[in-house]
């Protein structure tokens, strides 16, 4: 039976769906999101994440919508590392462009035309005074003047929100017990929402390329200390992105439990980041994403999963829930997101000095990521730690791939006794051996 991608594509990202229901995420965009003609489409994916039942936090900024209008009333654009320094014309602009920013949110949110993406939605969307702020003062001799930083964020009106549905917008815009306007950071205002809410996830859409390594490829996971070097790279990274970088990782060392870098012009990439396996963007946790380390009895599904494809096809044995249980501490595994993408077994025969690698497997969707070798070599040394000299392999459909990293085809009558008694001829697997 051919599979139909649309249903196999549901079915996959069905996890996800359970998993997001009922969680909350900040999402920050910038003015010139609002600005792009193809802002709609953003829109309906935000529409959908608040019908799947997440609750959610929008943060939008609004630079170029206030560029503008300095431009149009000749006032001059002033800005000293990234922050725009406020005046009392600039503030006018500031409140102006945030306003109709605000309106044009929320009126596509409100949409419900019949054959559109939004038809039936019926969104609520709530904005509000949620956050208190303070000047950022005069620093090293430069007064910002009504630019502001964040300084409270009203969370109990922001559940209250929440709680009945609504989605909340927050412009770039705080205000003072003293009744004072300040510009602020949307990213900013973005990071002290999630970190005040504890969020699950704080999502940020980038303008330009996203955050790219030094071969000009997206960078798929951080950690805070490798943001920290990234932030440093000044030839690389522009004013703009190292604001959000730094966000970021203020964010994640708060609790935020996972923080999204998306570029922004990329057409679904709320949508692929949140429900499929590799995303589309970066992700920063404060461990990190994809890792190796030994296999725990909760493992074990994970491991049957990954292995019944290749057991169906011959290329291993079949191994049952109970012999995976009573020998899962034999196995070292990758796991990516909270699934098992690779795993591999070693059995000792310590009075031969000999171990034997089995069950090397990695999922199909990550076989070209180096995953096989990383576990070998891990298997190697661990084997080299019990005072192994020879690591041998069986198998049917894999002897290239062995060959070419220095096993040896080995004569049957060199396995150890015991591992010899359990040779299975039917299957005449191939033995290979690794001089250690």
């Amino acid at each position: 039976m051919t599979a139909d991608p649309f249903v196999d594509w549901f079915r996959r990202s069905s996890p996800y769906i359970h998993a997001h229901r009922g969680r909350t995420f900040v999402i920050q965009f910038g003015g010139e999101a609002v600005a792009d003609p193809n802002f709609a489409h953003l829109i309906h994916d935000i529409a959908l994440l608040h019908g799947l039942g997440i609750r959610l936090v929008l943060v939008h900024g609004a630079r170029p919508q206030i560029e503008e209008r300095l431009r149009q009333r000749g006032v001059e654009m002033s800005y000293v590392h990234g922050l725009r320094i406020t005046d009392a014309p600039a503030l006018l602009c500031v409140k102006e462009a945030a306003g109709a920013v605000r309106v044009d949110v929320e009126a596509l949110l409100s949409l419900g035309l019949a054959n559109s993406p939004m038809a039936g939605a019926r969104i609520q969307v709530a904005s509000g005074n949620f956050i208190t702020a303070r000047p950022i003062g005069v620093r090293e001799g430069v007064d910002y003047g009504h630019t502001g930083m964040v300084r409270r964020v009203d969370v109990q009106a922001l559940e209250q929100r929440l709680r009945s549905g609504a989605i909340a917008l927050i412009p770039p815009i705080g205000y003072s017990p003293t009744g004072e306007v300040f510009n602020l950071s949307a990213a900013d205002v973005a990071t002290s929402v999630a970190i005040a809410l504890g969020a699950d996830k704080l999502i940020s859409l980038l303008e330009g390329d996203g955050i790219l390594d030094d071969q000009g490829r997206l960078i798929s996971n951080l950690i805070p200390a490798e943001v920290d070097k990234l932030v440093q790279r000044e030839e690389d990274v522009g004013e703009e992105t190292r604001q959000q970088l730094a966000a970021a990782a203020k964010a994640c060392r708060s609790g935020v439990k996972r923080i999204h870098l998306l570029r922004r012009q990329s057409d679904g990439a709320l949508l692929r980041e949140l429900f499929t396996r590799d995303g589309a963007g970066t992700m920063l946790t404060a461990e990190p994403y994809e890792g190796l380390r030994r296999a725990r009895l909760d493992d074990v599904g994970g491991i049957l999963e990954l292995l019944a494809p290749l057991e169906h096809k011959g290329i291993l044995v079949r191994r049952s829930r109970e012999v995976l249980e009573t020998e899962i501490d034999r196995f070292t595994l990758v796991e990516r997101d909270g699934m098992v993408i690779a795993c591999a077994a070693l059995y000792p025969y310590p009075e031969e000095s000999m171990a034997e690698l089995a069950c090397l497997a990695v999922d199909r969707d990550y076989r070209n990521g180096g995953r096989g070798d990383t576990l070998l070599k891990f298997m190697e040394q661990s084997a080299r730690e019990a005072a192994i000299k020879n690591l041998f392999v069986l198998t049917t459909q894999a002897a290239h791939w062995f060959l070419e990293r220095g096993f040896e085809p080995m004569e049957l009558d060199a396995l150890p006794m015991q591992r010899r008694q359990l040779y299975n001829l039917q299957r005449n697997s191939k033995v290979f051996n690794k001089a250690l």
